[in-house]
């Protein structure tokens, strides 16, 4: 879905510049990413990956913040970040983050309850790679 399109379906919607928004995402997109380490290292690898989920989706989040953007929905903000900033972000961060989304949905409201060590692992090293990307450009 392009840009235009989630205006106009009130997925986005624009807001006021808010920098303490955009800052305390990135502390949550940090805190949740070391929550997910320490679940991780306990061997609670659905928590980790819900957490590491979190601080992507937090991360995203400040992107549309400083750019004065409300989203409605997590589809919204993977649609905006994919839209407007594949130039900047690696398109593998940006395709994990849509199939880590459909993942969270399973794990919240589906039938899927194991996560594997494997992908909490997995997602735990995109969302490192993805906070990292994140505080680049908004430091640009």
């Amino acid at each position: 879905m392009n840009t235009d399109e989630l205006f106009k379906k009130r997925l986005l919607k624009k807001i006021s510049i808010d920098l303490n928004k955009v800052r305390n995402s990135i502390k949550i997109a940090e805190n949740k990413l070391e929550r997910a380490k320490k679940l991780f290292s306990s061997d609670f690898f659905q928590e980790a990956f819900v957490s590491a989920y979190t601080s992507i989706f937090h991360s995203s989040r400040a992107l549309l913040y400083k750019q004065g953007i409300q989203e409605k929905s997590h589809f919204a903000v993977y649609s905006y970040i994919k839209n407007k900033f594949s130039s900047l972000i690696p398109k593998k961060l940006i395709e994990a983050f849509s199939n880590y989304q459909l993942e969270r949905h399973n794990i919240f409201y589906g039938f899927e309850s194991e996560i594997s060590k494997n992908k909490a692992e997995n997602i735990i090293l995109d969302a490192e790679e993805f906070l990292e990307k994140i505080q680049e450009i908004l430091n640009k």
